[in-house]
């Protein structure tokens, strides 16, 4: 499959003024120039009149010759922008595959990139994170992998492993000749300095993945405290049904808002009162197991009442003359009043739970297991008996880094990894 040529549509699906169609692999040339009748010059958007085999016209548009290894891929490539209309994207697309060519896989301009050496693993991810990303945050934390960051934090630690092996191998294959005694302090400094390295970017709380994914804020309280209002409030749509009747809410209802430049889920949750409703009490359940889950609980009361367990308080109907309890927010989910101080309240709380300052953070479950692989094995190498036990968990540490970038043993995850791909991509 690695040496057919390949062709999708790059940009968005349906009528549009213009769509990129995206070609690569050894063909190429030969399937541009065919097309085209006669070569663009390299790297220049060039206009163009596109016939099939038969000499038709299909389009007018401007065409672009990538040659390899300098391009996304790495191999031949080239790019047609066309018009966007469904019959002139199929005609061009029919005119390739009459000259051989196939239409691409999901992600597989990507997995080529990948396995020509344009990027490592972290930054294909990564191109699938931008891709996907809703907010800034998001975005600058995918464009931070995609140039690297990650690839190079884990290619120095694997570059650092590699020294300490090579080491300790030459401790265990020469132990008859006169190897200065710091070798051997060296090993267990560095080996000390590596674990604990690996495993401080572990504890990060979980911040990239979070804001990767989005966060979770459920939203408590008892029956009739304006739970509801508040979410559509902060939603700014009606996306639960209010009643001043108890216990109208039963399921937990989700809304997806932005705070501070994260992706949140809002999640009005059924009223916290002891009842013998079966239904509603299955609604109370699910309540306190969000909320037990939860990034975050915003917990709800009505002004005048006691302060209540959450990690931001709202006295929400201060219209009525109610008290507000210290560190509480108060709020008008009617009026208004004081949402705009909730709502920076809940950003800062959801930047403070995906801050990346530093280091860059983790941002995918299978990195967090291969990292965990690595401290287990560096931290038995620590402890080993003989010279090859530590050699061998420190070989171990270094198969689980190189599964993070790429280098070693991934065979088995390429498949699922790229199958989140878009087409064209």
């Amino acid at each position: 499959m690695h040496a057919d040529t390949i062709f999708a549509v790059a940009s968005g699906a349906g009528q549009a003024a213009i769509a990129v169609m995206r070609l690569s692999g050894p063909a190429s040339r030969d399937l541009l120039g065919a097309l085209c009748g006669r070569m663009p010059p390299p790297r220049r958007a060039s206009f163009r009149r596109l016939r099939d085999s038969d000499g038709a016209e299909l389009d007018q548009g401007m065409v672009v010759w990538l040659p390899g290894p300098g391009s996304y891929t790495g191999e031949d490539a080239a790019e047609f922008y066309l018009h966007g209309g469904r019959a002139v994207l199929s005609g061009v697309a029919d005119a390739l595959v009459a000259l051989g060519a196939r239409p691409a896989e999901p992600g597989e301009f990507t997995r080529r990139a990948y396995l020509n050496g344009r990027m490592d693993l972290t930054a294909a991810e990564a191109v699938h994170d931008l891709i996907a990303a809703e907010t800034e945050a998001q975005r600058r934390q995918a464009l931070r992998q995609l140039d690297g960051a990650l690839g190079t934090l884990y290619g120095g630690w694997a570059d650092r492993l590699r020294l300490l092996l090579a080491q300790q191998e030459a401790l265990i294959d020469f132990p008859d000749e006169d190897l200065p005694p710091e070798v051997e302090a060296q090993v267990v400094a560095e080996l000390a300095a590596l674990h604990g390295e690996v495993t401080a970017h572990l504890d990060d709380g979980h911040r990239g993945e979070r804001l990767r994914e989005g966060l979770v804020f459920a939203v408590t309280g008892r029956p009739n405290v304006g739970k509801s209002s508040l979410v559509n409030a902060l939603a700014e749509r009606d996306v639960a049904i209010v009643s001043a009747i108890p216990g109208t809410t039963r399921d937990a209802l989700e809304t997806r808002v932005v705070l501070g430049g994260v992706p949140v889920t809002l999640v009005d949750t059924a009223g916290l009162r002891e009842t013998t409703d079966e239904i509603e009490a299955e609604g109370v359940r699910r309540a306190r197991a969000r909320a037990a889950a939860a990034d975050l609980v915003v917990a709800v009361i009505e002004a005048g009442d006691e302060a209540s367990d959450g990690d931001v308080l709202a006295a929400n109907k201060v219209d009525l003359g109610g008290g507000v309890p210290d560190g509480a927010l108060g709020v008008c989910a009617l009026t208004g009043a004081g949402l705009d101080a909730l709502r920076t309240r809940l950003a800062e709380a959801a930047r403070a739970l995906t801050d990346s300052a530093g280091p860059p953070p983790l941002t995918q479950a299978r990195h967090r297991a291969a990292l965990q692989e690595a401290v287990a094995r560096l931290a038995g190498a620590q402890v080993a008996d003989l010279p090859e036990l530590r050699a061998e968990d420190l070989r171990l540490a270094l198969r689980a880094l190189g599964r993070i970038t790429g280098s070693v043993g991934v065979e088995d995850i390429l498949d699922t990894l790229f199958a989140r791909f878009c087409i064209g991509k």
